[in-house]
């Protein structure tokens, strides 16, 4: 039986010595006293001997030696039923087994279920109160009341003493079970702070690497708007200066020495401002380095993830290639850690006014509309609206996840 054996949550052993020894204990030391402590009755303390070896008998094979059986309510139930029946005979049959009672309360109590253990009790008590009124007079009027006082004065004060048990038994369940849910909720808080600490780590490397990008585009434009052009400026100006005059021997030589300067400090220019492009995309196109990130993620978490470039490849402005590689970045990462996929598949696709990222993968999906959601989906969804674009996300349990990222293709902001 589990728990209190009065619909409690959780299985209590039952007391060895309580169910065991102290049944047979009683058992015995009344059987001894059908042999010494009375007159032999021939045949009559044949059959009271026999009764006790049925009760024992019974004990032992049903309970004693059926440990797996005590958790199943309908063999106990059975159980409980004949050990009470024999003991009710034997108090028919002799009174002194009154003393014997103790034993079907044990069981009653430890191995009946709430609503049962207060009819088993209830039970019990009667065939107690009717050992105790054995010596009264059951001829009268006045002795069977006094009979039927006794009887109802063992039924009503066990069936309270069983009541307020359960009762007692229920409050302490109430108080584990609280307990239970305040550590499921300590456990809880506990995996929250970790994963905020970890967000909040996250979110100061983003901001980090927000900030070191900015000031790399800053530089890079700066570089682009002043030295480049300038130096385009010069270049133009000593092209000109050449189609319209014929220029002299003299000035030849530090004329093409000025234009080669020129150009080489043009081509410089032009190395800074991609040296300060952000470093996945450094010497590649954004489709290449998505490429790479999907071999990366392969790699480390065994995912396969195919990339697939559809439409006319053309130059974007950085900030929107860093956004886009930066979502498909964060949307692989989101599937290696949550969605369980096996694969997963990147669509980069230059479209007339815009370019489009989609991930998508075969994994178990999640509620879109559940509160909360995942703080790097946030971060995507802020980065993509920051440059004037849209992020949707579709998804349901069981049915993978798809993110869609869509930015204008404005220009890449050309060079002199």
């Amino acid at each position: 039986m589990s728990g209190t054996r009065s619909g409690a949550v959780a299985a209590e052993p039952l007391p060895f010595l309580l169910v065991t020894a102290v049944p047979y204990t009683l058992l015995a030391g009344l059987a001894a006293y059908l042999v010494f402590g009375r007159p032999a009755q021939g045949a009559v303390l044949l059959v009271d001997l026999g009764l006790c070896a049925l009760a024992a008998a019974w004990m032992l094979l049903m309970f004693t030696l059926r440990p797996a059986w005590h958790e199943r309510p309908l063999i106990m139930g059975v159980f409980f039923t004949g050990l009470l029946a024999v003991t009710a005979v034997l108090v028919v049959r002799e009174p002194a087994f009154g003393l014997f009672t103790p034993a079907p309360y044990i069981y009653a109590f430890t191995l009946l279920r709430w609503p049962w253990q207060l009819a088993g009790v209830a039970a019990v008590a009667v065939v107690a109160g009717t050992a105790q009124a054995s010596g009264v007079a059951a001829t009268t009027a006045s002795g069977l009341a006094i009979a039927a006082v006794i009887v109802a004065v063992n039924v009503v004060m066990l069936c309270a003493t069983a009541w307020f048990l359960h009762l007692a038994e229920q409050e302490k369940q109430q108080r584990l079970r609280a307990l239970a849910e305040l550590s499921r909720a300590n456990a809880l808080l506990e995996a929250t702070l970790a994963e905020n600490a970890g967000l909040h780590a996250q979110l100061l490397a983003q901001a980090r690497e927000a900030g070191v990008l900015d000031e790399r585009q800053r530089m890079a434009r700066e570089i682009h708007d002043t030295l480049a052009q300038g130096f385009t400026g010069i270049i133009a100006q000593l092209q000109a200066a050449e189609q319209m005059h014929e220029v002299p021997r003299a000035w030849r030589r530090p004329f093409e020495a000025v234009k080669g300067l020129a150009r080489e400090s043009l081509s410089e220019a032009r190395r800074s401002v991609d040296a300060l492009r952000p470093e996945p995309l450094e010497g590649a196109g954004l489709s290449q380095a998505l490429a790479g990130v999907a071999e990366r993620c392969a790699k480390l978490h065994g995912l396969a993830v195919q990339v697939t470039t559809t439409g006319t490849v053309r130059a974007l402005a950085p900030e929107a290639e860093f956004a886009l590689l930066r979502t498909a970045q964060e949307a692989l990462a989101n599937v290696a850690r949550h969605a369980d996929a096996s694969r997963a598949g990147v669509t980069l696709s230059y479209l007339e006014r815009e370019v489009a990222l989609d991930v998508r993968d075969d994994g178990a999906g999640f509620d879109v509309g559940a509160p909360g959601g995942g703080f790097g989906l946030a971060i995507m969804r802020q980065r993509v609206e920051g440059l004037s674009g849209t992020l949707r996300i579709e998804s349901e349990p069981g049915a993978g996840t798809g993110i869609s990222a869509c930015i204008p293709a404005g220009p890449a902001g050309g060079r002199a």
